[in-house]
């Protein structure tokens, strides 16, 4: 899923200030560094910092939360050195309001549910399983899923994510059998043909770190026949 990015044509801004910048996140693009190689989305959002506000030298910029590689939508990023305790905090507290949505291809077993589980994550795999009841290892994991649409052939789920834990919506709604569109690694038939899954960190909301009013923020998903029926 390697893709060269140019913040001038593919970095789309949802809400920027002088403390926080908040992107929507294509598929594919990792949010920092890893061993890829590949260039990071937060070394595009300074860039484009940079140049929108002709800085010379060093850019600050603070990642407050990650996405997965091929998940899109919403990341918060902090400005200044301010705002990134600030927003560390307020991520830990659990006190920002996250929603998703996932394209599935077998409809849950009911219209709306919460879901507990124990995840264990297994790092040579980069993968997380799902126990129903608590292992050695595992950490409590919780989410509540609504049927928004039934589309031709899949159907949309909005998640409330009350937990954050390594792939924990694509590990729970595996464990019930309704497996994210694309994603191989979590029971898929079939890969999608850029290596994405459909699974789009639609609203976050939060209260901000220095102006302490309430910030909501909607992504629209990508551009696709699929995510297009859903809108």
């Amino acid at each position: 899923m390697s893709k060269t990015l140019s913040h001038k044509d593919n970095l789309q801004v949802l809400y920027e200030d002088n403390h926080i910048i908040v992107v929507n996140k294509r598929p594919g693009d990792i949010v920092q560094g890893d061993k890829t190689g590949d260039k990071p989305l937060s070394e595009v959002v300074k860039e484009y910092i940079a140049e929108k506000y002709n800085k010379t030298g060093n850019v600050y910029l603070g990642v407050v939360h990650r996405l997965d590689r091929p998940t899109s939508g919403i990341v918060l990023f902090a400005r200044t050195s301010k705002a990134l305790p600030r927003l560390n905090k307020l991520f830990a507290a659990k006190e920002a309001q996250k929603k998703y949505w996932a394209i599935v291809k077998q409809v849950p077993p009911k219209q709306n549910d919460e879901l507990t589980h124990w995840l264990k994550r297994n790092p040579k795999q980069n993968k997380s399983y799902a126990h129903n009841k608590e292992v050695e290892g595992s950490k409590k994991a919780k989410l509540a899923y609504t049927l928004l649409k039934q589309l031709t052939n899949y159907y949309l789920l909005e998640i409330d994510l009350f937990t954050g834990r390594h792939h924990q919506i694509r590990s729970q709604l595996s464990a019930i059998g309704s497996v994210i569109k694309g994603d191989l690694k979590y029971g898929a038939d079939r890969s999608n043909k850029d290596g994405s899954i459909h699974l789009h960190a639609r609203v976050l909301q939060f209260i901000h770190p220095v102006k302490k009013t309430e910030i909501t923020i909607t992504a629209p998903p990508p551009d696709d026949p699929i995510w297009n029926d859903c809108i």
